[in-house]
């Protein structure tokens, strides 16, 4: 569907040629690239750090979106945004004081995001809403690749898109988490407006490139009321 973004996720890609598979899916049309950062204590996995936003900003131009499921992310700010990062997420769970790293994050002339784990509800967004520019739901458990899509993660997507509608900003509604072919095009008609997808798009037989556009085609004709 035109206006809806994907955003391949790296967790899922082969590290080994990162700069290969980058351009296959730019060049398949990816929109961003989302940068997953887990930090082994907020979620129980270790994965990338600043050098890697760094070497992805050397290597494309396409929005680097990074994902910060770290404790105490307002440390980090300042070190991702050097780095190259265009969009700062940050979990509602990791921040107490969350207004103001949404706040910092905007200041530094980034796009600033808050993601909920599937058990937090939404009603940890009514604060914060009006002060961010993105939100992401996550459909599965954070802290590894490949996990099968959460089903009624699908009507949170949908009570949050009510949410962003009924406050008249432009926010985008982000889903991650086993979002593939076969769900993207009831998540488009529930709401969301970008894609993240890691095993489906990095991890399908047929090749990164054809998977994106096999993706893109799946939503190509979702009507949205």
């Amino acid at each position: 569907m035109k206006g809806v973004r994907i955003a391949p996720s790296i967790l899922s890609a082969d590290l080994t040629c990162l700069s290969q598979v980058v351009a296959e899916v730019a060049g398949a049309g990816a929109d961003w690239i989302h940068v997953d950062v887990m930090d082994g204590h907020f979620v129980p996995n270790l994965t990338f750090g600043m050098p890697i936003v760094a070497a992805l900003r050397r290597i494309t131009r396409l929005p680097l979106d990074v994902h910060l499921m770290i404790e105490a992310p307002e440390r980090y700010l300042e070190a991702f945004a050097r780095a190259g990062a265009d969009r700062l997420i940050v979990h509602v769970e990791a921040c107490p004081h969350l207004h103001r790293v949404i706040h910092e994050i905007r200041r530094m002339g980034l796009r600033a995001g808050v993601a909920l784990n599937p058990a937090t509800p939404l009603s940890a967004l009514e604060e914060i809403l009006p002060d961010v520019d993105q939100v992401l739901i996550m459909t599965v458990n954070p802290g590894f690749g490949g996990q099968a899509f959460i089903e009624r993660m699908l009507e949170k997507v949908r009570r949050a898109r009510g949410m962003i509608d009924a406050l008249g900003r432009p926010i985008e509604l982000e889903v991650d988490g086993g979002v593939g072919p076969g769900n993207a095009p009831a998540l488009v008609a529930a709401g969301a407006t970008v894609l993240v997808a890691g095993a489906s798009i990095f991890e399908a037989p047929e090749g990164p490139a054809e998977a994106l556009r096999r993706l893109r085609r799946a939503i190509e004709s979702v009507h949205i009321e």
